[in-house]
C-alpha cells in the first residue's frame, strides 16, 4: 500500500486522522515483514507457560512473591538485539505487563514491577530501549488490557477467576483505566520512540458486544498514546475487526483470512491498515521447560512466506529463561531463518502480498513489475493465474535459471526445474511489461 493509499484509507475509519508521522510508521512497519515477540516475566521461573498463575490457580498473593526471587543475571540486551538483527528481524515486541500483572519496567503506577519488586533492581525496558536505540532497531511494547492480580479490574470474568482475588465494585473499573493510561504515560515518555503499543485482552471481558470500545474506553487510551507519540503505531489483539484509531491489524497464530487456530472467526480481514500475524515458535508464548514442540527452521521459513504473502509482517515469538538467556533451541531457529532472509530478503522485504491469491502450489508477492512466485508444494508445472501483462522473463531467483513459460488463456504456465535440495521455498522471479 502506498503512503497516499495509507492515507486515504486511514480517513475511511471515522474521526480519527493519522498523523503524517503515522502514516510514514506505518509505511515502515509493512516493509519491515519481519519481527520478534518476546513473552518474558516472573512467570519464566515457573517454566510453565506465561498462564500458569491462571492455569495453576495460584493465589495471587502468594503469586506475587515470585517476584522477590526474580534475578535474570545473564540478562544482555546487546546480546539479544544482536541475534534479533541476525535473524533478519526489523522490530521486537516485549511483554511490558502481562495478565499477572507484573510489569517488567520501572512504574510509579505500580511498585509491583520489576525495579521495585525483585532484587534485580535494573529496568529491562530501558536497557532494551538504549540497545535498540544505539542498534537502528525498533522498539514496540505489548501491554495487557486484563490483570489477574489487581482489585480494581471489576468485574472478574473468563479468566483469573480462581487466585483468591476478592472482588471490586462499580466504582473500581475507573480507577483501572486510569492506572493503564499512567502506565502507558510512563512507557510513551520515559523509553525513547516507540514503534507500537501492543494490545491484548479486551477479549477477557464481554467479548464481541458492539459497545466494547466504549466499555474498554479505548478512545480515551489511543488519543493517549497518539497524543504523547503520534508516529507511535497501535494494535490490539481483541480479535475482532479493527476499532477507530487502530494502525494495525493483528491474528493470532494464523495467515490473515484463516482461522485453524480459532482466534480469528470475527477478525475480517481489513484493506485499512498494515497486517501482521503472531506465532510462537513451540506451543507456549512464556518459558516452558516440558513444551519441546518446535516448529522446525523450514516451517517457520515457509510461514514466514505465506504471512507475507498476504500482505501480513510475522511477529515470531521467544520465551527467554528466568536467566534471562534465550533458549539455543529458539536461538537455532532465529539464526537459520536470517541465513534464508540473508539470500532471499529481496522476495520478502519492502514487497506487498501479491495480486495473485493463494494456490495449492504456494503464495506471491510483488514489488514493482516483479513477482515473486514462491512454490512451497512442487509439481512439474503451476499455472499462475495472472492475466492481461505481459510477460517479459521468468528465471529462479536462487541462480537466474530460466524458466519456461507458457501464457495461455487462465494465466501463465511455468515449467519448474527440479526442486533443490533442503528447499523450503523454490522462488521464481516473473518479470512484467507492466508494473503490478
Amino acid at each position: 500500500m502506498t503512503f497516499l493509499a495509507l492515507a486515504l484509507a486511514a480517513s475511511a475509519q471515522g474521526s480519527y486522522v493519522p498523523a503524517p508521522e503515522n502514516l510514514a510508521a506505518r509505511e515502515k512497519f509493512q516493509d519491515a515483514r519481519f519481527g520478534i515477540f518476546i513473552h518474558w516475566g516472573i512467570y519464566s521461573m515457573l517454566g510453565d507457560g506465561e498462564w500458569v498463575m491462571n492455569n495453576q490457580k495460584i493465589p495471587y498473593q502468594e503469586y506475587a512473591r515470585f517476584a522477590g526471587g526474580f534475578y535474570p543475571s545473564k540478562f544482555n540486551a546487546e546480546e539479544w538485539i544482536k541475534i534479533f538483527k541476525q535473524a533478519g528481524a526489523k522490530y521486537m515486541t516485549i511483554t511490558s505487563r502481562h495478565h499477572d500483572g507484573f510489569s517488567m519496567f520501572k512504574s510509579n503506577a505500580s511498585s509491583y514491577n520489576i525495579v521495585d519488586a525483585t532484587p534485580f533492581k535494573r529496568d529491562i525496558l530501558k536497557e532494551l530501549s538504549e540497545a535498540c536505540a544505539k542498534n537502528d532497531f525498533t522498539l514496540n511494547f505489548y501491554y495487557s488490557h486484563l490483570d489477574w492480580s489487581r482489585i480494581d479490574y471489576w468485574p472478574r470474568e473468563h479468566t483469573g477467576n480462581l487466585v483468591g482475588r476478592p472482588e471490586g465494585d462499580e466504582n473500581s473499573w475507573g480507577h483501572y483505566v486510569d492506572f493503564m493510561c499512567a502506565q502507558l504515560t510512563e512507557l510513551l515518555t520515559q523509553y525513547g520512540p516507540i514503534g507500537c503499543i501492543w494490545f491484548d485482552g479486551m477479549w477477557d471481558r464481554h467479548r464481541g458486544l458492539p459497545d466494547q470500545a466504549e466499555l474498554w474506553q479505548l478512545k480515551r487510551q489511543y488519543e493517549l498514546i497518539h497524543k504523547l507519540q503520534p508516529a507511535c503505531l497501535i494494535g490490539n489483539n481483541h480479535h475482532l475487526p479493527i476499532f477507530e484509531g487502530e494502525d494495525i491489524q493483528i491474528f493470532e497464530k494464523d495467515v490473515p483470512g484463516k482461522n485453524t487456530a480459532g482466534f480469528s472467526a470475527s477478525s475480517k480481514v481489513s484493506d485499512q491498515v498494515p497486517l501482521e500475524t503472531c506465532q510462537t515458535i513451540y506451543h507456549s508464548w512464556g518459558y516452558d521447560v516440558n513444551d519441546y514442540n518446535y516448529k522446525s527452521p523450514d516451517e517457520l521459513i515457509r510461514f514466514l512466506v505465506q504471512t507475507a504473502g498476504k500482505g501480513a509482517n510475522l511477529l515470531l515469538n521467544v520465551g527467554p529463561r528466568p536467566d534471562g538467556t534465550l533458549p539455543e533451541e529458539s536461538v537455532n531457529r532465529l539464526l537459520a531463518i536470517g541465513k534464508w532472509l540473508e539470500k532471499h530478503g529481496d522476495t520478502i522485504y519492502g514487497t506487498d502480498g501479491g495480486c495473485v491469491p493463494e494456490q495449492p502450489w504456494g503464495v506471491t508477492t510483488q514489488s514493482g513489475k516483479t513477482l515473486y512466485v514462491h512454490v512451497l508444494n512442487h509439481a512439474d508445472a503451476i499455472l499462475v493465474p495472472l492475466k492481461g501483462n505481459k510477460l517479459v522473463s521468468a528465471v529462479t531467483f536462487e541462480d537466474g535459471q530460466k524458466v519456461p513459460f507458457t501464457q495461455v488463456s487462465e494465466g501463465i504456465v511455468l515449467s519448474l526445474p527440479a526442486k533443490p535440495e533442503n528447499c523450503p521455498d523454490q522462488i521464481v522471479t516473473l518479470t512484467f511489461k507492466n508494473a503490478l
